[in-house]
Order: C-alpha cells, then structure tokens, then sequence
C-alpha cells in the first residue's frame, strides 16, 4: 500500500470521529517545505481561518518554513485568528500524520495560543 493513501485511509477514521462531536476542526497538512493548518466547519462547510508558512509576514521571520519552530509559529498564528472569531474549543484532525514533531508543535502552541481540544 502507497504511503499516502494509508496517510488518508488513517485520517478517514479520524474524521468520522470528528464529525460526531460537531465541533469545528483544526486540520494540518504537511508538506516537505511548508505546513498549513486550517479550522474548517464541517455544518456548513466553509474555512473558518487558516494560517501557513506560505504567508508573507510570516515568511519574513523564518529561516525555513518546514521546521519546528514554523509549525510553532503557525500554531499560534491559527490560534489567535480563531480566539479573534470566537471560537475556543475544536478537534485536532492531524490528517493521519503521526503525533510528532512538526504536527505536535503546532498542537502544543494552538493549546498555549489558548485553544482547547
């Protein structure tokens, strides 16, 4: 099996998981240079925020867009603009990543942004 479709086959049953506590969900993506995280309400199916390292302010105070320290970064980007809107509490759909590294960082620094999930 490929990779990335068992990546997706994971984030499947996480979703389902998601969608029944009918809260909005903080999903993470990825990529081998960037990392992008979005709160997205499934109800009506719209992004509510987003934030990436692909941003220009944000890219201006990274050395590298792919690291730790930019996942931190951008977990507490989408934090702010969520507490901004209101919204305190989501899900943490981390897209069948494994809970480590650039994905926890993110997690840890939403939490500490004053997120709770």
């Amino acid at each position: 099996m490929d990779k990335n479709i068992a990546r997706l086959r994971r984030a499947r049953k996480t979703r389902i998981r998601i969608a029944a506590q009918a809260k909005p969900r903080l999903c993470v993506f990825r990529s081998g240079k960037h990392i992008y995280a979005q709160v997205i309400d499934d109800a009506k199916g719209t992004v509510l925020t987003q934030a990436s390292s692909l941003e220009k302010d944000v890219r201006a105070q990274l050395a590298n867009g792919g690291d730790v320290d930019a996942a931190a970064q951008i977990g507490r980007r989408v934090a702010e603009k969520a507490l901004a809107l209101g919204l305190k509490e989501v899900a943490f759909d981390r897209s069948g990543y494994r809970y480590h590294g650039r994905v926890k960082a993110l997690a840890e620094a939403a939490r500490a942004g004053g997120l709770a999930f």
